[in-house]
């Protein structure tokens, strides 16, 4: 559906500036968060942003999803720094992975994202909002020391987040705290009918309002009790430049001369690897979000998420990949096209030159309240319900998805949701195969096998098992009407049985449609 359709040119242009907007305002402290957990220069995070938003989000398809630096990255950027030592020749690492991207998208390899399920990537979606909730509460309260939103609830450092929240409520601020509940106020009323019916409130983004407020009530009271405000890494801490040498000398470039270094290649493939996985899994999850139920062609993403790290690794960037929580703070601001994307990387691009002081201002309660409110979104009780509701083979993989993220990390956790759903799809398989149904016709037993859809090799023991039951003097129907692939395996079971019947005085016939499967019915009749 197109979305001029359904929204209109105005609303979403309209809409794609809120979005970008909202999302530029949560990069820019994540950027530089994940960029100091990786151990890696600051100005490097915000670099990949303006790539990820420019670069990218010009390559790419896809019409929600915003690129940048990533939490799920910053134990393999810790390894690769460890490994490499030195940062040049760690660009250079992220230069090679980029040109892997590039390959494995035109070798096809965005088909991988097809193979999970719906239910794996909403319990992946579930258990992001949920970290993003509780990761947020120490912000909320003025606790600022870890800047970094991971998506797992503990840390590579061992300082985790029960930790955080212990020492948080010990050492609250009062302004961060009324900064959070008039700014968690603001973005709940400004989604009520009551400010929703005039025009020109609907289309002012809350977290601008909420940003300009926390910067606002700040200042008010630095000026009365300059004490009691907030200051230091409570607020956005970015960097700033006194001159154009300066600005320049906040890019470096990769160390073309360490070539030869094996260990550059086996970094890049690391890096390469998990770079795609996590922008493959964010895009199918995004397009879960998407109101308009657009597919993006994952092939493509790919090449362009390539490219982003082959520029971000030239002028001095950290990897990075799409990122579900920037593109789920602008999907939820009103962004509807590609066109956020851009405006999120220009408005980085334009504010780190000009306005870095300005942006130093804004508090972290406000941003952590922006994305609380967009973890609830992700999390509701209300997706639990839908997916309980869709039974037992949804919800437990949906469960274990959000179980496992939240006690390992993203990429181990979404491993045991597939895992467990590939069991039930394996139960499944195994369960429905076939039915048996036992009937009279005249005082003689007939016994009908009814095949399912698919029968794979898995079946052979319980098929097996129902022909060697069968009773002497009976009549077997093999009903394969509802079969469009039977194993090899099992029509050899089939034709083994079929060829011994008659010591049994068994007679078998067969019901399928022959005019429609002539190969499977010569198969089974060899």
């Amino acid at each position: 559906m197109d979305t001029k359709l359904q929204y209109g040119t105005d609303v979403s242009i309209a809409g794609d500036l809120r979005g970008g907007l909202v999302s530029f305002l949560v990069a820019v402290p994540l950027c530089l968060g994940i960029a100091l957990a990786s151990g890696v220069p600051l100005f490097s995070g915000i670099i990949a942003g303006i790539v990820g938003g420019l670069v990218v989000g010009l390559l790419s398809k896809s019409q929600l999803s915003i690129s940048g630096p990533e939490a799920g990255l910053i134990v393999v950027v810790l390894a690769t720094m460890e490994r490499l030592e030195a940062f040049p020749t760690f660009l250079l690492a992220t230069f090679i992975a980029g040109l892997i991207q590039v390959g494995l998208g035109f070798l096809r390899a965005g088909i991988i994202s097809n193979f999970f399920p719906s239910s794996v990537i909403k319990g992946m979606l579930a258990a992001i909002g949920i970290i993003l909730i509780i990761k947020q509460l120490p912000h909320l309260v003025g606790y600022d020391a870890d800047a970094a939103e991971g998506f797992s609830l503990f840390q590579p450092d061992g300082f985790d987040i029960l930790t955080q929240l212990t020492i948080a409520f010990q050492q609250f601020s009062g302004t961060a705290i009324l900064i959070s509940l008039l700014s968690l106020s603001v973005l709940i009323l400004w989604e009520r009918p009551l400010f929703r019916q005039y025009a020109v409130l609907k289309n002012i983004p809350a977290a601008l309002v909420v940003v300009t407020l926390g910067i606002g009530i700040n200042m008010l009271i630095s000026s009365l009790s300059p004490t009691l405000a907030l200051q230091g890494n409570h607020l956005v801490q970015l960097p700033v430049p006194k001159t154009v040498a300066g600005f320049l000398g906040l890019f470096t470039f990769p160390d073309f001369t360490s070539w030869d270094n094996p260990q550059v290649y086996a970094s890049a493939l690391s890096i390469a690897m998990v770079a795609s996985l996590e922008a493959l899994l964010a895009i199918e999850a995004i397009d879960e979000l998407d109101p308009l139920k657009r597919k993006s062609p994952t092939n493509r993403e790919l090449k362009a998420q390539g490219i982003g790290n082959v520029v971000s690794g030239l002028i001095g960037g950290m990897p990075l990949t799409s990122v579900i929580v920037r593109s789920s703070v602008s999907l939820n601001a009103g962004a509807r096209t590609k066109r956020a994307a851009l405006i999120h990387g220009s408005l980085l691009l334009v504010c780190v030159v000009t306005l870095p002081s300005v942006l130093n201002r804004i508090p972290w309660a406000s941003l952590a309240s922006i994305l609380l409110v967009t973890g609830y979104k992700l999390a509701r009780v209300s997706i639990f319900r839908q997916q309980y509701a869709a039974g037992i083979l949804k919800f437990l993989p949906f469960v274990t998805t959000v179980v496992a993220i939240l006690l390992t990390d993203l990429l181990v956790g979404i491993g045991i949701g597939l895992a467990v759903g590939l069991f039930f799809v394996l139960r499944e398989t195994y369960v429905k195969a076939h039915q048996t149904h036992a009937y009279h016709v005249n005082g003689q037993e007939r016994i009908r096998i009814r095949m399912g859809d698919y029968v794979s090799f898995l079946n052979k023991v319980s098929i097996t098992e129902i022909l060697e039951t069968i009773p002497h003097d009976s009549v077997v129907e093999i009903d394969c009407t509802r079969s469009s692939y039977i194993d090899s395996d099992v029509l050899n079971i089939l034709n083994s049985f079929e060829s011994k019947a008659h010591l049994r005085n068994i007679q078998i016939t067969y019901l399928q449609p022959i005019a429609e499967n002539k190969s499977l019915h010569h198969q089974i009749a060899v």
